[in-house]
């Protein structure tokens, strides 16, 4: 049974939701008006700035070495890529509140949001000094307490708000009650932001020579309300003085910042509608679907409740409920995907909206529904203009031997 505090907490955030959903929908509109324009647009934020200094290390600051990454990397951009606006959150030490983050990005009609920041860990956490590595985040839940502990962290700046708890409408970033909101919301842009994510991490490991902690999920504000493909980037850890010195220095800054904008040039390629480009990003997207997050983890327990769904197995043959069904081997079949969640739901979901019968695959970390079944496109099309009534943002996927590969 829910605590009363937890139905007070998932109550106040409904507005919150329906201001993502509202954004969500108004989505199309920014993307012709870009289309106008003939400019793709990235965002590109600073974590933290001003009185918040983020994470601090032996010499240095958080805030300092995600603002040098930020503007090396825009830079980058804006010197190679005419046909890229570069927006940034804020281009020196001044405090940015999150929700003004989200809603420049919006203001701006980004096209992608990239998110930077150095991770660390506790001071009573023997791995402190030895711990190491990138990782780039997507919109997720937490699947353990320590990247619940990571999601507290980067969230907790809004506490320095005047009034932030009416600004944010109750959500309280030191409570996992209310991390509940983001077990509900249904990110659209989730296959496009783990595409970018894995490409970052490619690069960081290739270029920066980074350990490579892998593409994960996490319950980040900036990524949730966003409304575009957003990505986090926790660049190395900041407690370690060897990888302090190497984020503090030029050397290391320019490496990262080459790192991103390569991942960054591939996927604006691959947006383009490159062949080549459209390659490299799904074998990155599939790299990261292969990733083991419990190998990779050194501060975490070595308690792992996890179950096999959570790991990524694939569990297209799952019948408990009726939702799941099995193609015949190697044929390709069209449907039409409207939601993505990172539970499941029962066969009889009022979450359908009356859609019927429903069946769901399992991908990196959330459930995709999807509606209808034929061999060819012409033949799903009656559904897809069904779903649509009902979900915005539906669209339609090829299947094969239970997993997406359109």
């Amino acid at each position: 049974m829910l605590s009363t505090k937890t139905l007070s907490t998932a109550v106040s955030t409904i507005g919150t939701l329906t201001l993502l959903i509202v954004l969500l929908l108004l989505s199309p509109m920014a993307t012709a008006q870009q289309a106008a324009n003939n400019k793709f647009v990235v965002v590109l934020d600073a974590g933290h700035g001003g009185n918040d200094a983020g994470a601090i290390g032996v010499k240095g600051k958080e805030k300092n070495i995600n603002l040098g990454v930020v503007l090396k990397l825009g830079k980058l951009i804006e010197s190679n890529m005419p046909d890229v606006t570069v927006k940034y959150t804020r281009k020196k030490d001044v405090f940015v509140g999150l929700k003004e983050r989200t809603e420049f990005a919006h203001k701006n009609n980004g096209n992608l949001f990239i998110s930077v920041h150095a991770n660390s860990i506790s001071k009573k956490n023997k791995n402190r000094k030895t711990i190491k590595g990138a990782s780039t985040y997507v919109l997720g839940t937490a699947k353990n307490a320590k990247n619940l502990e990571i999601a507290q962290r980067e969230n907790s700046v809004i506490t320095l708000e005047d009034d932030y708890n009416s600004k944010y409408e109750g959500f309280d970033p030191t409570s996992p009650e209310s991390y509940i909101i983001f077990e509900t919301m249904q990110n659209a842009f989730l296959d496009q932001s783990v595409s970018f994510a894995a490409l970052v991490q490619n690069e960081m490991v290739d270029v920066a020579k980074r350990a490579d902690r892998g593409v994960r999920q996490n319950g980040f504000y900036v990524l949730a309300y966003t409304g575009m493909p957003s990505v986090l980037v926790e660049l190395d850890f900041i407690c370690n003085p060897t990888q302090e010195k190497y984020m503090l220095s030029e050397k290391g800054q320019n490496e990262m910042a080459q790192a991103i904008y390569n991942a960054f040039v591939t996927y604006k390629a691959s947006y383009d509608g490159k062949s080549e480009a459209i390659a490299a990003v799904r074998q990155a997207q599939a790299e990261a679907a292969d990733y083991d997050e419990d190998k990779h983890v050194e501060e975490e327990s070595d308690e792992n409740n996890t179950s096999a769904v959570e790991c990524g197995e694939n569990t297209s043959k799952e019948t408990t409920d009726n939702t799941v069904t099995t193609e015949p081997s190697g044929e390709r079949i069209y449907k039409v995907q409207f939601m993505a969640l990172p539970k499941k739901l029962g066969a009889k979901s009022k979450e359908y909206k009356g859609l019927s019968p429903v069946e769901v695959y399992y991908d990196k970390g959330y459930y995709k529904y999807t509606y209808g079944a034929s061999r060819t496109r012409e033949g799903i099309e009656d559904e897809f203009r069904k779903a649509r009534k009902l979900f915005k943002d539906a669209f339609i996927i090829v299947m094969q031997d239970g997993k997406r590969v359109e």
